[in-house]
């Protein structure tokens, strides 16, 4: 029986921690997405900044 009652403890406190979790992404949801955004833009400014850049560049000068 103790054992039982040990079981079920853990079990409502694992349940009580996973709806904390849920809540949590619940209620912050919208700072979530906005995070994940910001960070996409940042990822793709950096792809931009050293995909799009001519290997020439450095030798622009020597034709003047």
């Amino acid at each position: 029986m103790k054992k039982f009652l040990g079981f079920l403890l853990k079990l409502a406190a694992a349940f009580m921690v996973m709806s904390a979790v849920v809540f949590a992404v619940v209620a912050y949801w919208d700072k979530i997405t906005e995070f994940f955004a910001w960070v996409r833009t940042k990822v793709m400014e950096k792809k931009a900044c050293c995909c799009h850049s001519s290997e020439f560049d450095d030798y622009a000068d020597w034709e003047e």
